[in-house]
């Protein structure tokens, strides 16, 4: 035999194994690629149920925020709708004793002015129930304008931008000016 005819030989001894070689890888590969195609696919399933999950959380709270909005416009609009019924309750009594008092038909000034002032201390109690405070300088107080309103500068006795004398009395409610107090204030000399 020739080197030729055995290199055929020895090749052709050689190239049934690399065959086998070659479909083992190929089926190897095979069998990568579908193990791969099944991971992604149960990859995709698990990302899109993440997603559906997600999605329906952000629903409910997106729904959740929408409720919490509604309810919190009602009770805003039911807080100004009755606002004033703790304080009407409380002026109900002073009505009463003014009722009262005109029911009567041989009243006396001396109880005519007893009743009123009785009413008075009731309607006083009333609204400082409700935080509502007079604000009435006295006589030389400083004058303040977050507080009180000058009608007129009058020349005095005492310090400049001094209180001289009180024409209305002015409210607070909560800390908050409902009425300036009308006063009259010292002029510079």
């Amino acid at each position: 035999m020739t080197d030729t005819t055995q290199a055929q030989q020895n090749s052709s001894a050689t190239n049934p194994s690399e065959t086998l070689n070659a479909d083992e890888l190929s089926a190897t590969v095979a069998q990568l690629e579908t193990e791969a195609l099944t991971k992604c696919q149960a990859d995709l399933a698990e990302l899109k149920a993440k997603s559906a999950e997600l999605a329906d959380q952000y629903l409910r709270a997106k729904a959740e925020a929408e409720n919490a909005r509604r309810r919190a416009e009602d009770e805003i609009s039911k807080a100004r709708k009755f606002a004033v019924e703790g304080f009407a309750d409380s002026l109900l009594p002073v009505l009463d004793s003014l009722e009262a008092g005109l029911n009567i038909k041989d009243a006396s000034l001396e109880h005519i002015r007893e009743g009123a002032q009785a009413t008075l201390r009731q309607l006083v109690s009333a609204m400082e129930r409700n935080k509502v405070v007079a604000i009435n300088p006295a006589a030389n107080d400083k004058f303040d304008p977050h507080l009180h309103q000058a009608i007129s500068m009058v020349p005095a006795d005492q310090e400049a931008n001094t209180v001289v004398s009180v024409l209305q009395k002015g409210y607070l409610i909560a800390e908050r000016i409902l009425r300036p107090a009308l006063v009259t204030v010292a002029a510079p000399k």
